[in-house]
């Protein structure tokens, strides 16, 4: 391949890239549903045709805006993940980790959680069900393995939990959406998750003085 292509090929991803991360402001900006391709292509002072040699359709757009969530995101728990000291360190690092992410890109719980996009696109919603099961099953295997290691209740429900521990993520993404200014998503988190972790932790044992 010569010198020229390369940057032709490499040209192609950047501007591709910067579509997806206006696509993401905008919707952050003024919801999933209202984002155009001409506001796309206004918000990078390119035309609609500019926009369409990068991406058959909007709806291509959306296809490859989740794609890159899913990379991105899964790329930042699994490094959070792989700090952790145990399996229970590992998911509270994956818990801030993912709350530090959707500070710093408000759109993307919109995007995942958008009826709009799943309810007409079928491939769409397949991709956020493989991301929403994909995730689950990354925390119920680490709540199995803080079991098996004595750290968290043999009683507990992993699956059940790796439900809650979403759950929370999504509710104080509403919440704070909701009580805009009032209460931070990240000071709500650091609030909430030791609740979380006292609820599944192994309870200490109790020795019986004679």
């Amino acid at each position: 391949m010569s010198a020229e292509s390369a940057r032709k090929r490499l040209g192609a991803d950047e501007r591709r890239e910067e579509i997806i991360r206006v696509t993401l402001d905008l919707a952050a900006k003024q919801g999933v549903d209202d984002v155009t391709t001409q506001d796309m292509a206004q918000a990078m002072g390119v035309t609609q045709g500019a926009v369409f040699r990068h991406f058959a359709s909007k709806d291509a757009i959306w296809l490859a805006v989740m794609q890159w969530v899913r990379e991105q995101l899964m790329g930042v728990l699994g490094r959070a993940a792989a700090q952790g000291r145990d399996p229970l360190d590992a998911l509270q690092r994956m818990f801030f980790a993912h709350i530090d992410f959707i500070a710093n890109h408000p759109a993307i719980p919109r995007v995942l959680m958008s009826e709009h996009l799943h309810g007409r696109n079928a491939v769409l919603r397949q991709l956020v069900t493989e991301i929403m099961l994909g995730y689950e099953a990354k925390i119920a295997g680490l709540l199995q393995d803080a079991q098996t290691q004595g750290m968290a209740r043999v009683d507990l429900d992993a699956h059940a939990a790796a439900t809650l521990y979403i759950g929370m993520i999504q509710g104080l993404v509403l919440q704070t959406s909701i009580l805009h200014g009032k209460r931070t998503l990240a000071a709500e988190a650091a609030r909430t998750f030791p609740v979380f972790l006292q609820a599944v932790r192994q309870p200490p044992s109790r020795e019986t003085t004679p």
